[in-house]
């Protein structure tokens, strides 16, 4: 293996002086020409960093564990990206675990990720009460949420705001003249669900309408499945809506279907807005209203928290919440 050594040797420099040349957080210390010269004698040589011997000096790992509940669901992605390149900038790798929305595999994967003596946590999986955020909570290691927050600890945290999203759905739907609006909501467990739900019975008394109790249905999980389930009751009462807001993409494309199976036209016969813009969401006939968060943003936003948090474990918690943008397109017409 390559030493530092060698690469200060091949660059003229001091043993010291290409350390912090090649590192990200010292770096700025070197001139630029000196972490150019040094780079290039280290990619000549063929040296990388032995960070388990760094580790020993520093008492880091430079790795974070990085949860998220489902990596089929295109949601994800651009979090875990901005994730990435956020940590990337201060030397940081990310290692991901994918839970499958499964308890039993989430402990397994979490006890994986703590036994590498990663330096902290990003977690997508948080519950509104949550028994692993109790335990976490007692341990020295560094936690952000993203996406989800938490109700029962205090953790630092970047997600969006459900209210002004879904008001600007809601009022987006009451522009067009419907008053018969439905909502499709998320599993009351999560945030995203409990609090889009809350968000629509606020949205309704803001529009000047009750929120009918038979043009609510609750889904289990964030999927197209039950998207299916929750629109086909709604369409089947006897007085159908004629706008369902879904409590995200997933759903809103389960609401696509039951209304086909229905014989129902969109948006001639019902309108549907969708949450979160997930890509691919322009391409469907007629492509989809939705409101957009920030996916990206909101993982190099936890990525930066959690940076603080390791660099100043004593600093105070800090929450970011993100602006939503409703994406008007073809799903959502004038009420018949």
């Amino acid at each position: 293996m390559v030493t530092l050594k060698e690469v200060a040797r091949e660059a003229g420099v001091h043993p010291g002086t290409a350390s912090r040349a090649l590192n990200r957080t010292t770096q700025s210390l070197v001139a630029a020409v000196t972490v150019e010269r040094v780079r290039a004698a280290a990619d000549a040589l063929g040296y990388r960093v032995d960070y388990l011997a760094r580790s020993f000096k520093t008492r880091r790992t430079f790795s974070v564990g990085v949860l998220i509940p489902d990596i089929n669901n295109p949601l994800f992605p651009p979090i875990v990206r901005g994730i990435e390149d956020s940590l990337a900038a201060a030397g940081y790798i990310a290692l991901l675990g994918n839970t499958e929305n499964e308890p039993e595999r989430e402990k397994r994967v979490l006890d994986g990720l703590l036994g590498r003596s990663i330096d902290g946590l990003v977690l997508a999986t948080a519950q509104r009460r949550d028994g692993k955020l109790a335990e976490l909570a007692r341990q020295p290691i560094p936690v952000v949420l993203v996406n989800r927050v938490a109700e029962d600890h205090g953790f630092s945290s970047a997600s969006a705001d459900d209210v002004a999203g879904v008001r600007a759905a809601v009022a987006h739907l009451g522009a067009l003249g419907h008053t018969r609006i439905a909502h499709v909501a998320g599993p009351q467990s999560l945030s995203t669900g409990y609090g889009r739900f809350q968000a629509f019975i606020s949205a309704m008394g803001h529009l000047g309408c009750e929120t009918d109790n038979q043009l609510v249905r609750f889904a289990a999980t964030f999927s197209i499945t039950e998207g299916i389930r929750c629109a086909a009751e709604l369409l089947s009462v006897d007085m159908p809506p004629t706008a369902i807001v879904a409590a995200n993409d997933m759903l809103a494309l389960g609401c696509y279907t039951a209304a086909e199976g229905a014989g129902l036209r969109c948006p001639d016969d019902v309108s549907i807005v969708g949450y979160n813009d997930m890509p691919f969401m322009d391409r469907l006939s007629p492509p989809l209203t939705t409101v957009r968060i920030p996916h990206y943003d909101l993982g190099a936003r936890a990525g930066e928290l959690l940076l603080e948090r390791i660099n100043h474990p004593d600093a105070p918690l800090r929450s970011t919440i993100l602006v939503p943008q409703l994406v008007v397109r073809g799903s959502t017409g004038r009420a018949r």
